[in-house]
């Protein structure tokens, strides 16, 4: 009898307690999870369910590329992708790199993606060619894809060096589809380009190929002089290919760009004061450090993956402030209310965020 009462009050207690919070809960505005409106921050729709995948092959397509073939250890179907699609590969120290899927879309079995070897790079694709042998297990995120391939009456591709692997399955599948479609493929050496067989291939006279140790530059201007009026043009590749081609697009062209690294900032780096309105914190972001950065001083748990305003990984909702956006990511309607906190700032003197 002592004992069930002992359980009888004990279960009384608990409910007590969970009351309490729940009044603290809709009462407080600086407690941890007040009662506001449900937040988008660290969300942004863009969240996906995380792959342990095993390296089923490794291959070397071109020198200083490697290639990765990743499969389930269970052999199940993997999740659908379409061309222009990445996926985020959380690598052995830790690190989150983005890679474009350049395989068959077909292929439920297996992802593939391709790295070239950064040798001044932040340290990623050192780790993929120097750890990732066949065998080793790694987590992945996505499929996801910020550089769809869209309808259109004919298509011009160009790509620098490791710039062709989202370019790759948009070429398999307008050629599957009957589309025009014509390819600008630029690199060091034809040694260094991957993939260049194949190309060669698929599209015959349709592929002009410019190795620097051969022939120079592209020319990008005398390339899109030929699209037809209301072509797509696809850009994946080094910054002063991309800019010229942005500077030589003919009126009545599309262009859709995927970009290694982010555009020039164009950001005020002043000090300016963040709010973080559900933790009661203000913070002091400084000249030459990242809201993200300064955050996680507060909020060490704080999700983030690309820090290059990519992935979408730390989209933040904006309660108060004018932003400065630098990613290269989000849509004009996301953009009224969210930001990357990786890259972008504030215009004025202080941000509140929903966190």
């Amino acid at each position: 009898m002592p004992r069930t009462r002992s359980v009888i009050l004990a279960a009384g207690a608990a409910l007590l307690v969970r009351r309490a919070v729940r009044r603290r809960i809709a009462t407080s505005p600086l407690w941890p999870m007040p009662a506001l409106q449900t937040p988008i921050s660290g969300q942004g729709g863009r969240r996906v369910p995380s792959l342990r995948l095993t390296v089923a092959e490794r291959a070397v397509p071109a020198e200083g590329v490697a290639l990765l073939r990743l499969e389930s250890p269970a052999g199940t179907p993997l999740p659908g992708w379409r061309p222009g699609a990445h996926l985020d590969l959380v690598l052995p120290s830790g690190l989150v790199r983005q890679y474009s899927l350049c395989g068959d879309p077909a292929d439920r079995a297996t992802y593939t993606v391709a790295t070239r070897l950064i040798e001044d790079g932040r340290g990623g694709s050192r780790e993929v060619h120097e750890q990732l042998r066949e065998g080793a297990e790694l987590v992945v995120r996505g499929p996801r894809n910020r550089f769809p391939l869209a309808g259109a009456p004919a298509y011009a591709f160009v790509a620098g060096g490791i710039g062709i692997t989202p370019i790759l399955p948009m070429l398999r599948a307008v050629e599957a589809a009957g589309a025009e479609w014509r390819l600008l493929y630029g690199g060091r050496s034809r040694a260094t380009m991957p993939f260049l067989d194949e190309i060669e291939k698929l599209g015959g006279e349709r592929v002009t190929v410019v190795a620097e140790d051969e022939s120079g530059l592209p020319d990008a201007a005398a390339f899109l002089a030929g699209a037809g009026e209301g072509a797509a043009v696809y850009c994946c590749g080094p910054e002063p290919l991309m800019d010229a081609v942005a500077a030589a697009l003919p009126e009545g062209r599309t262009l859709h760009l995927e970009r290694f690294t982010p555009g020039a900032s164009t950001a005020q780096l002043g000090t300016f004061e963040v709010e973080l309105r559900r933790t009661g914190r203000t913070l002091t972001v400084p000249a030459g450090r990242s809201v993200l950065a300064t955050v996680r001083d507060e909020l060490p748990n704080l999700s983030y993956s690309c820090e290059q305003g990519f992935c979408g990984t730390c989209q933040q909702r904006v309660l108060e402030g004018e932003i400065d956006h630098q990613d290269e990511l989000l849509t004009d309607a996301e953009r009224q209310d969210s930001m990357l906190i990786c890259v972008s700032r504030c215009l004025g003197r202080k941000l509140v965020l929903d966190l």
